[in-house]
């Protein structure tokens, strides 16, 4: 049950769209939302008028709120400044993906959480389906034994106008960045359920598609998916899968030296299926069992929400860490570490797929190496080192993908010609 005789927590949002999932659980959970900021006034004025709280376009102004704490529902790419900003007003931070997107800020990032004492959270929501925490449970068990080999798979393919209604804006960050970028909702379910990191990646991409409408109608500049190979501090083998190939599904594969459990790829897949030989399984218990795990405490409210329930379990433990004031399991420096994966795979992409090492920025003698390391693909910037956001350079949109693209910010009440 949620304690609900603790003092509410005064929450900020970042972000009138993506944040309206978080709006919805924050009174179950103990939060009190008291306002919301996004530079599209429209939308901010209408989602403020809905919930009857504040609402700013100037995040100053917005920290200077009453808050506790706040949510960032912003851009992928303007999240780790964010956070800064607001630890450094003495509020308690959940972040979306990713946590940082430049090795830089990933390193100014975990310092300023130490400085500021505040609880961060990084708001990846796929491990908290109910069949994976389920797995985590049974691998501490140590039902399979130890961690051998995984897979995660995050496959989201949309129409183009489902796309380009999501990401309004020539530059708006789904439209530029690499395809090993978003690699967070594949690679955290396997670290979540075995406690592990990687220590070095190796990556490949499925190039833009010159023949797939999908892409060819939407303004997006990057490569169809990724592939990323890891090695983790346990010397497993971790492969992620994500981007938009068709067959769309979330899918986690976790091979054990004692057994092996995965999500059904079939029917429903919200099933758990384990695996133990035959030959080794001497309690004579069944060799194959499939079922449909509940979640560990309140399945009704998460249930309700986003992302299997993920949405509702960040909150939930958000607002667990900080009545504890301790750190979550979903730290700064595990989101680092999920965050920096998709950076360092797109180097290796572009030097033929080299394995590259993966720093722990748990280590202030390490950060130092990367506190300068500014290198990114981000459009808006005008350093002579930045990277294409395709394998196979600049991809300038058809003439077909504008029109349909102003068309479509249009009719959402989108500026376009301020984008």
């Amino acid at each position: 049950m949620i304690n609900q005789s603790r003092k509410s927590i005064r929450l900020g949002i970042v972000g009138a769209g993506r944040g309206k999932s978080y709006m919805s659980v924050a009174d179950s959970i103990g939060f009190k939302l008291v306002a919301i900021c996004d530079i599209w006034e429209e939308k901010l004025e209408q989602v403020g008028r809905e919930l009857n709280v504040a609402t700013y376009v100037e995040y100053d102004q917005f920290l200077s709120h009453d808050l506790d704490a706040v949510v960032l529902c912003n851009y992928f790419h303007q999240h780790a400044p964010f956070a800064e900003k607001a630890l450094l007003a003495g509020k308690h931070v959940m972040s979306e993906c990713a946590a940082c997107h430049t090795l830089a800020e990933g390193v100014s990032l975990a310092r300023t959480v130490e400085k500021s004492g505040k609880v961060y959270m990084f708001a990846e929501n796929y491990p908290y389906s109910a069949y994976n925490q389920e797995m985590r449970r049974l691998y501490q068990s140590g039902l399979i034994g130890e961690f051998k080999y995984g897979e995660g798979e995050y496959i989201h393919p949309d129409p183009a106008e489902v796309k380009l209604a999501r990401s309004c804006g020539w530059n708006h960050w789904r439209n530029w960045i690499p395809a090993t970028y978003y690699c967070t909702h594949s690679i955290a379910p396997v670290m979540y359920i075995t406690d592990t990191r990687p220590v070095k990646v190796n990556a490949f991409v499925v190039p833009y598609d010159y023949d797939d409408s999908t892409q060819t109608k939407h303004v997006k500049r990057s490569d169809t998916s990724a592939i990323i190979m890891c090695r983790m501090n346990n010397d497993a083998v971790l492969k992620s899968l994500h981007g938009a190939l068709r067959g769309h599904g979330n899918y986690v594969r976790i091979h054990g030296n004692k057994g092996l459990m995965e999500n059904c790829r079939h029917g429903d897949k919200s099933r758990l299926r384990i695996w133990q030989e035959p030959w080794e399984n001497d309690k004579e218990e069944k060799t194959e069992v499939v079922y449909k795990p509940n979640f560990p405490v309140a399945g009704d409210l998460a249930h309700r929400t986003g992302h299997g329930g993920g949405d509702f379990f960040t909150s939930y433990y958000f607002a667990q860490a900080i009545h504890r004031q301790e750190q979550p399991y979903l730290d700064v420096y595990r989101g680092i570490d999920m965050s920096i994966v998709g950076i360092l795979a797109w180097r290796s992409v572009l030097q033929d797929s080299m394995p590259i090492t993966v720093p722990d920025f748990r280590q202030e003698n390490v950060r130092k190496k990367y506190e300068n390391d500014n290198w990114s693909p981000d459009p808006d910037r005008t350093d002579s080192d930045k990277p294409p956001s395709s394998i196979l350079g600049d991809i300038e949109p058809t003439q077909t993908a504008k029109d349909l693209a102003r068309n479509i910010w249009t009719n959402q009440g989108f500026n376009v010609d301020s984008s």
